[in-house]
Formats: C-alpha cells, sequence, structure tokens
C-alpha cells in the first residue's frame, strides 16, 4: 500500500511535505478533548486513548490531528499538543462544557465544519471515536470519499441494559450506533466483549478487528515518586469519573470490612468543588453510614501527569464497575506493578489475569471485592508476585507502540480494500 501524500500542510513533521509512506490522519473525538484534565464527568478514558494514540501514531511518522468540540470561547482553534500531533477547536454549539448527552443537536455543525475543513486539507483516513462522533465524521467522510474507521468506546445497548431507567443517552443513540457499524468501512473494538456486543446489533464479526487500548510504559512505571501514605497500614485507590456506575459506592461498603485500611477516590469535579458534587454528597453519605468516612479520602479531578506517583502510593488498585468497555485504569495500575482487584466485566476481562495479575470479581458485590482485596493485603509476597505479574503483562500486550502499529495495520487494510476496488495503485 502507498499512501497518498496528503494535502495537510507539512506543519511539525518538517520539510516539504509528509514522509512518503506517512498518513494524514484525522481522530475525530468530540466530547473527549486530549487536553483535558481527567476525572471530570466527561473526561476519562477515552481523553487518554485520543491523546495516547495520536502521540503513538505520530512516533510512527504520521501527521494526526484531532477534531474535538471547543468547550471554552478561549480556546485556540488550533494547538500544538506535540510533534506530529495538533487539537483542531471544532465550533459546534455555545463554546462551553455541555454534558455529552446533550451534544447530539450540534453534530451537524460538527461534521459540517469537518467538511468544510476537508475540502482543503483532506487527510487519508479518518478514525472516529464515540457514537456522535461517527455520525458526525460520517458525513463528512461520505462526502469527500474518505475511508472512516470507527472506535465506539461505549456502546448504548450495554449502556442500557446496565442503566435502564438512569439511561440519560439520547434515543437516537442506539439506531445512530447501528448506522455508524453499518456505514463505516471498519469498526475498531477495544475488547473480545465489544465484538458479541456488535454482532448482536448486525455488525458483523468480520467487519471488526480488535484493538486494545494502551498505557504509556515509560511514565507509569513500578519506579519513582509516590504520594505520602496516610495513617493507615493499607491503601485503597480508585480512579475515575465519578459516576454511579464506576463502583465507588461498592468500593466504600466493602471498606467497612477492611479494617485498618483507607481508600482514595480520585476524579469528579477540582477539589474546590468537591462539596457542591451531588455524587460526592451520595457517597460520603454511604461511608458515614458504614461507619468508614474517616477513612475516605475525596481527591477530585487530577492531572493525568499526577497519576502515576498516586496509583504507586496503593496497595491494591479497584476497578469495580457495573460495567466497563475497556477500563484504562487497570493497565496504568499494573504498569506501575500495583496489583488489581477488578469486576469481571467487558475489557477488564481482558486485561487483568485472575489470579496472575490481580483478582476479578462479581460487580456489585461488596463482599467479593472486600474478600478479594483482604487476600491481597494479607499477603505481601504475593502481592508483589501479582505486581511483577502485571508489568510483565502490560509491557507484552498493552504498550502504545504496540497499540499503534496494530491501528496502524487497520488503516491499512483499510486503504488497501479501497485501492484495490478502485484500482488505485
Amino acid at each position: 500500500m502507498t499512501p497518498s501524500l496528503s494535502p495537510f500542510p507539512a506543519g511539525p513533521l518538517g520539510g516539504d511535505g509528509l514522509d512518503p509512506g506517512a498518513l494524514a490522519i484525522a481522530l475525530v473525538s468530540e466530547h473527549a478533548s486530549p487536553l483535558a484534565a481527567l476525572g471530570g464527568v466527561d473526561a476519562g478514558g477515552q481523553n487518554v486513548h485520543v491523546a495516547s494514540l495520536a502521540g503513538a501514531l505520530a512516533d510512527r511518522g504520521h501527521l494526526v490531528t484531532v477534531y474535538t468540540r471547543r468547550d471554552a470561547p478561549d480556546l485556540p482553534a488550533r494547538v500544538r499538543l506535540r510533534d506530529g500531533v495538533e487539537v483542531h477547536h471544532v465550533p459546534a454549539g455555545p463554546a462551553e462544557a455541555l454534558p455529552k448527552d446533550e451534544l447530539l443537536p450540534h453534530m451537524d455543525a460538527f461534521g459540517r465544519h469537518l467538511a468544510r475543513s476537508w475540502r482543503t486539507r483532506a487527510p487519508d483516513l479518518v478514525h472516529s471515536h464515540y457514537w456522535m462522533s461517527g455520525l458526525a465524521a460520517m458525513h463528512a467522510a461520505r462526502e469527500h470519499g474518505l475511508p472512516l474507521l470507527h472506535t465506539y468506546h461505549a456502546l448504548g445497548t450495554v449502556k442500557r441494559r446496565h442503566q435502564r431507567l438512569a439511561d440519560t443517552s439520547p434515543p437516537e443513540r442506539i439506531p445512530g450506533e447501528i448506522e455508524i457499524g453499518l456505514g463505516c468501512d471498519r469498526v475498531v473494538a477495544t475488547c473480545r466483549d465489544e465484538v458479541h456486543e456488535l454482532a448482536r446489533m448486525g455488525v458483523p464479526p468480520h467487519k471488526v478487528t480488535v484493538v486494545p487500548c494502551g498505557v504509556d510504559t515509560e511514565r507509569f512505571t513500578p519506579k519513582g515518586p509516590a504520594v505520602p501514605r496516610g495513617p493507615y497500614p493499607y491503601r485503597l485507590l480508585q480512579l475515575g469519573r465519578l459516576v454511579p456506575r464506576k463502583g465507588a459506592a461498592v468500593t466504600v461498603a466493602a471498606l467497612a470490612r477492611l479494617p485498618e485500611t483507607e481508600l482514595v477516590v480520585i476524579g469528579g469535579p477540582p477539589a474546590d468543588r468537591l462539596d457542591d458534587d451531588p455524587e460526592v454528597r451520595r457517597l460520603r453519605g454511604i461511608a458515614r453510614d458504614a461507619g468508614v468516612a474517616d477513612r475516605v479520602r475525596f481527591v477530585g479531578a487530577v492531572s493525568s501527569q499526577d497519576v502515576p506517583a498516586l496509583l504507586r502510593s496503593a496497595d491494591v488498585v479497584v476497578c469495580p464497575a457495573d460495567y466497563e468497555p475497556f477500563g484504562i485504569v487497570p493497565l496504568e495500575a499494573m504498569a506501575c506493578g500495583v496489583p488489581v482487584v477488578a469486576s469481571a466485566v467487558g475489557g477488564q476481562l481482558d486485561t487483568v489475569a485472575d489470579p496472575a495479575t490481580g483478582r476479578l470479581v462479581p460487580p456489585r458485590d461488596p463482599e467479593a471485592l472486600a474478600r478479594a482485596v483482604a487476600g491481597l493485603l494479607a499477603d505481601p509476597a504475593g502481592r508483589a508476585a501479582c505486581g511483577a505479574a502485571g508489568r510483565r503483562r502490560v509491557l507484552s500486550r498493552f504498550s502504545w507502540g504496540q497499540v499503534a502499529a496494530a491501528t496502524e495495520a487497520a488503516y491499512c487494510a483499510v486503504l488497501d480494500t479501497e485501492s484495490a476496488a478502485t484500482g488505485a495503485g
């Protein structure tokens, strides 16, 4: 496959143009900016995934532009994230933060902006992330005859099954996801469980390539600074968006069965606004009722640069989500040499090897979570062995270099198929 030279400007790759083997890649991520702080309601694994994938693709010589919605009036139109990666803030809807479930009415404007941008700077291919990005990108890609790959990150069918009436997704979500799955050139799924879900939606397995999420194995390491510990012998840590389905309430309930153990919860709004957050107030109430309020600490949203030191401070990282489309936190913890206790759902079935790197437990089961954690806390040697095995597992399967290579292979397969269909060289 010989990709065409893109009309993207030379930009950070320098010279008079792109390397002949390089691709100009458009990553579309309507609500999950690679520049966002982690832990907010709509800022989590997808932000990390898009930022890291963009950087790893740039490391392979490609030129990447990430298109995300402008959610503040003072954001510049374009931001250079690093060599080979630029973030393009798309004007679609008000320039303010909006819940992602309220963004659908603005996706037509988002898609029109993509189509206009690509009239003079067409990429070689488009890779959309999340269903609303897929809708916006699909119509723009069709207008220009561009190949489209799509990663869902989460499926509406799974969310509805677990959240039922609490699901705030627009009613158009599931029909839209089916339209994207049938209309794109390739689905890049993040775990094996997703392939089965897509087949139930009518997306044939032969149209799906599984490429897991990754982790920065040079930043997330067992060696390095750790955040100071509190007065308790043991520390549990839970990191992620502070929403009910992530299972922090399960961890708080489990803490009542784990004496001499503190729980650090990272995520939610910034620290100075935690007192106003409904989920924080709910969890604090659960902690008071369980008699563990003095052993639970809420940190709020944190910068991605602070995450490794926080993870290294823990004896065990817990990931007890009701469901988890993939889950980057287990990988980050394993890369830091910390054992993981996670619910046996979604992508965590692929990442956490029980008993080698941690434990898998049923979701929504505080007793099972406490029992698994207690076993690790009582066995320092076993805990260390789990941590070391987790590090080895990440290095062998989940580095961003490996993920980018597999993603690039999916891109090339689509471009080769298109070239064969059109007779292009």
